[in-house]
């Protein structure tokens, strides 16, 4: 059968044991589906994903694997449901399109897995650009970004089984957030979801509600964006990666405070905050 466009949750027929026995029931849970991405009919990455906000996918993926440099090297997106799940198709124009062809790599990323299948060790590690420009904050500011998370985590409200990843801006607040059941899926949508609204990643800060790993500091690098706060503890190569490519790294995010593991001199203890 096809699998077509799916809600992105599912309500499960399951049975629940309570401690005094069996109670029938439901649980609201994530849909994922295997989504190919597809350059000028070349496929290069097949990643398991929530079916939701996909062409922010398809632009934040093509920008953060540095298949493209910019939105507007994406001639068109189309997305097709088939057999087996969904397939991104882009159509990216010369000369990016015979790079993308030098470069050409696969991939196969299970959830919660963007570098599985990299035939390349040093594409797996690649030095990410140097994030120089970008904006004060002060520890305030990290807690009201914070706080601005739960009520728009719409899936994992119903489901309380996505990852988030959000961008926050001093003034503006929340500017946008995007789940899914792959951490790093979630950052590539807010990516395209920026770059198609030509929100500058510069101008504040990227929320995660994962843990952080090296490919979520390479795809913020790209971005530009020059704090990451995430509310659980990062990977001692995303630390060096973000030391390298200048991001501030801000972990282990509560409500009470913070810990801070690299480029510190972003983070101020006023309100004077600006963007450099």
């Amino acid at each position: 059968m096809s699998w077509g466009l799916r809600d992105p949750v599912f309500r499960a027929v399951r049975d629940a044991w309570r401690g005094r026995g069996w109670e029938a029931g439901s649980r609201t849970i994530p849909e994922e589906s295997a989504v190919a991405l597809t350059y000028n009919s070349v496929t290069h990455a097949v990643m398991m994903a929530t079916p939701r906000d996909l062409e922010d996918f398809a632009v934040g993926f093509s920008l953060s694997e540095q298949v493209v440099a910019s939105a507007d090297d994406i001639e068109t997106i189309e997305i097709v449901p088939t057999d087996h799940g969904i397939e991104l198709r882009l159509w990216i124009a010369a000369p990016r399109s015979d790079a993308f062809i030098d470069r050409r790599r696969f991939l196969a990323g299970p959830t919660g897995c963007g570098l599985c299948g990299i035939e390349s060790l040093a594409e797996a590690v690649r030095t990410p650009p140097v994030v120089t420009r970008g904006l004060s904050i002060s520890p305030q500011s990290i807690a009201a970004a914070l706080a601005s998370l739960p009520a728009a985590q719409v899936l994992n409200q119903q489901t309380r089984a996505v990852h988030a990843a959000a961008f926050w801006e001093p003034g503006r607040g929340l500017v946008a957030l995007r789940e899914d059941v792959g951490r790093h899926n979630a950052l590539d949508k807010l990516a395209g979801a920026l770059a198609r609204a030509g929100t500058s990643a510069a101008r504040g800060v990227v929320l995660l509600t994962s843990r952080v790993s090296v490919e979520l500091v390479q795809k913020a690098a790209v971005m530009g964006a020059p704090v990451i706060v995430a509310v659980s503890a990062p990977t001692a190569l995303a630390v060096r990666t973000a030391k390298a490519a200048g991001i501030t790294l801000v972990a282990v995010a509560r409500d009470d405070g913070f810990e801070l593991f690299a480029n510190p001199h972003r983070i101020v203890m006023d309100c004077s905050e600006h963007v450099a």
